[in-house]
């Protein structure tokens, strides 16, 4: 807990929606578990059919926005409150897509962060299929349509998140568990 702690300043005000980002296999999912049992965090979005277990590991649970998924990109209000019962609670909102959207996210939610994991290339693809690949029952990984095109969109989103990360100078911390994680915020 004590590593979520420094992912999410307890001290710190916590804004109604942070945009959560990694590419598949980078352990972003367990992560953001990590990160709702903090204090604050809405979980209305956890049920059962949003729920996928592979061996002893977290797997995914909650909502996901993107392309094929339950939830689109859409960035309106309705679209990304729709999967919380509560208004209550900062919503950590995950997608593999939001660093297409960086500019649209801090132009209409300038008070909202965008926290981002990254993870390399070749271990997130290797760990993704490992965790079930194509197989995943939850989310749906249609978007990414084989293993060549996952493995462009992998190189693609790092890409993105790290160019995001050097343009507005944010300082990485490494993941208390897996070292080759790191963990950054963008707050406003």
């Amino acid at each position: 807990m004590l590593e979520t702690q420094k992912m999410v300043d307890s001290n710190l005000i916590l804004p109604d929606k942070i945009f959560f980002t990694g590419v598949p296999g980078s352990r972003w999912s367990g992560i953001s578990q990590e990160i709702k049992k903090t204090p604050g965090f809405n979980t209305s979005d956890l049920n059962q059919y949003r729920n996928y277990q592979h061996s002893e590991f977290s797997g995914h649970c909650g909502a996901y926005f993107g392309t094929g998924m339950e939830f689109s990109c859409n960035l309106s209000e309705t679209n990304l409150n729709a999967p919380f019962s509560s208004s209550k609670g900062t919503k950590l909102l995950l997608s593999h897509e939001w660093p297409f959207y960086f500019s649209d996210i801090i132009d209409n939610y300038p008070n909202a962060w965008i926290q981002l994991v990254y993870r390399d290339n070749l271990e997130s693809f290797n760990w993704w299929k490992q965790a079930g690949g194509f197989n995943i029952k939850y989310p749906n990984y249609d978007w990414f349509e084989n293993e060549s095109v996952m493995l462009e969109r992998i190189i693609e989103i790092n890409k993105l998140i790290l160019n995001f990360g050097q343009k507005h100078n944010l300082k990485w911390c490494q993941h208390h568990k897996h070292a080759d994680v790191f963990i950054t915020t963008f707050k406003p």
